[in-house]
């Protein structure tokens, strides 16, 4: 597993290309029978300025977590904020289609860059998720991507 995860100040950016139009690849972040099979299903009224229930299905106890909608303008970008146990998160996605194929970029907007070594390889395995969803190709285990890309995320500081 080669990490993609760049610093850019205190914003964590991630990227993932897609063979597929970009309103393909967004349904696959924001409609919850499709979340649930790579980051975690969700329940509530989804629209700008509302707040719905995530279920983070990858996690241990597989815990729910409020997530505010900030800005949705579909199918290229997504602001949402997020609060668990962890702390809070502001997170955006944003989707580029050129000829067919699609970047799909996961900024994760950082309080500090302290928590990077932690919160960069999480990333990489939630997007590579993703992609597993999408080509139906057999899930990642968490295991090979924590604790071996946390010196790399590390050396981004």
């Amino acid at each position: 597993m080669t990490p993609t995860g760049r610093l850019f100040g205190t914003d964590l950016v991630l990227t993932r290309t897609f063979r597929a139009p970009a309103e393909d690849v967004w349904a696959s972040v924001t409609e919850p029978e499709r979340t649930a099979r790579w980051f975690g299903a969700w329940e509530g009224e989804a629209r700008p300025g509302a707040t719905i229930k995530v279920q983070l299905g990858f996690e241990d106890g597989a815990p729910w977590c409020e997530t505010r909608i900030e800005e949705c303008a579909a199918p290229t970008r997504l602001a949402l904020s997020m609060t668990d146990e962890a702390g809070s998160w502001r997170l955006e996605v944003l989707l580029t289609e050129t000829g067919g194929t699609t970047e799909l970029k996961l900024v994760h907007h950082l309080e500090n860059v302290d928590s990077v070594g932690e919160v960069g390889p999480g990333w990489e395995y939630y997007l590579d998720l993703l992609v597993a969803s999408r080509d139906g190709t057999p899930q990642p285990s968490f295991d090979d991507y924590y604790p071996a890309m946390k010196p790399y995320f590390e050396n981004l500081r």
